[in-house]
């Protein structure tokens, strides 16, 4: 039986082709861009929340990729009923990716070169994942922020915060916090962060929302009267891609990382050197 993969999640419809599986891939969600060439025949069947099932049967998938976190539960028990195999992924730390390459390699081991990609990927992640540890850099307290309207972060159970944490940011919410916690402006204030961190996905945040966060949380110091209390903390754009994309994207990622912690600790360096006045 010939292999047809239906993939919901971006970052495994990325694996996949880096595995050689491109071929097989025969549907695909609005928000799979990656390798954005090779994509462009690989029919659409809706967003990672609202897939279009009926689209999906005539595919007639052999196989069906999903995530626990990106996907609809109800979405995805429907679609099980119709397609013979289900892989479900749920990374939460760095090294599932390990893991991930493995499974990803076992199940389609039929198809010729996968396992072999597989073995490569791993080894391609190993030691990127030893350069970022090597660096030793010092924890940093950050708040990565994926939405606003309401201001949303992640918790340190997420893949995100397992990447930020190899190059020594440390996300400020806690384990008891919900995964994926909604904030006031005053929460992010008293965050104790150094540096609030805005992604470019799922909410795209750019440089003017930089600006207007920064000057809404200086208003809202502890003291905003006094000149030589704590600044409010720096605000930056960060790739979401490379911090929330699991599979063959990570490898990048824990590169863009490493010079992304250089960067932010260049851009520090001057409010340190300040002594933490406004």
């Amino acid at each position: 039986m010939s292999v047809r993969i239906v993939s919901l999640v971006p970052s495994l419809t990325e694996l996949l082709c880096a595995l050689g599986l491109r071929d097989q891939l025969v549907g695909r969600t609005g928000f799979c861009i990656h390798p954005r060439d090779s994509l462009r025949a690989v029919p659409k069947v809706g967003g990672t929340k609202d897939v279009d099932v009926e689209r999906v049967r005539r595919l007639a998938p052999t196989h069906l990729v999903v995530n626990v976190d990106e996907n609809d539960k109800s979405t995805v028990e429907l679609l099980a009923a119709q397609v013979p195999n289900l892989i479900v992924t749920h990374p939460l730390t760095v090294e599932d990716n390990l893991a991930l390459f493995a499974h990803f390699g076992d199940v389609f081991a039929a198809v010729p070169g996968v396992r072999e990609a597989a073995a490569r990927l791993s080894r391609s992640f190993a030691a990127a994942l030893e350069r970022a540890r090597e660096r030793r850099f010092a924890p940093l307290p950050v708040l990565y922020l994926i939405w606003k309207d309401p201001w949303m972060s992640i918790g340190r159970d997420t893949f995100i915060a397992s990447m930020l944490a190899q190059v020594g940011l440390r996300s400020v919410i806690e384990d008891a916090e919900p995964r994926y916690p909604e904030l006031t402006l005053r929460q992010i204030a008293g965050s104790g962060a150094r540096a609030v961190l805005l992604s470019s996905e799922p909410y795209r945040f750019g440089d003017a929302h930089c600006a207007a966060l920064h000057e809404e949380l200086a208003r809202l110091r502890p003291d905003a009267t006094d000149r030589a209390g704590p600044r409010a903390p720096a605000c930056v754009t960060i790739d979401g891609e490379m911090t929330s994309w699991y599979g063959s994207r990570a490898v990048e990622g824990l590169n863009y990382l490493v010079d992304y912690r250089e960067r932010l600790e260049r851009a520090l360096a001057p409010l340190a050197a300040a002594g933490g006045r406004s």
